[in-house]
């Protein structure tokens, strides 16, 4: 793995773990610091190579999913104020699980190219 996808998932682990700090406040916390969660410990298993392909794919699939789900009938923008409050959350939510479904596409990507030259 290259020294750029090795500190491409140390970052993301750090802001995936920041994502889930910050969710202290919201109602269905535990739901939020677990899928962050899961997101900071795969960017953090992956700067580690020891993330395994069929986790990375599920994961995508599963952020991808989920992201599809939430997303809002009416996208608002993520600005309170700007909007329903319930759309713009739900906005919001959607945005950060395509985020981590674009994450694990690349490190899947990324692992399975290693697979193919080694």
């Amino acid at each position: 793995m290259t020294k750029f996808f090795k500190i491409l998932a140390i970052v993301f682990a750090v802001l995936f773990a920041w994502a889930a700090y910050v969710q202290h406040n919201d109602p269905d916390a535990m739901r939020w610091y677990a899928i962050y969660g899961m997101a900071a410990l795969a960017s953090l298993l992956f700067a580690l190579n020891q993330l395994k392909l069929s986790w990375a794919l599920f994961l995508f699939v599963f952020y991808l999913g989920f992201a599809i789900y939430t997303w809002p009938e009416t996208f608002e923008g993520v600005t309170i104020g700007e909007g329903d409050i319930v759309n713009i959350e739900r906005g919001r939510e959607a945005l950060g699980l395509l985020v981590a479904s674009l994450v694990m596409a690349v490190f899947g990507t990324r692992i399975w190219m290693g697979r193919k030259t080694s």
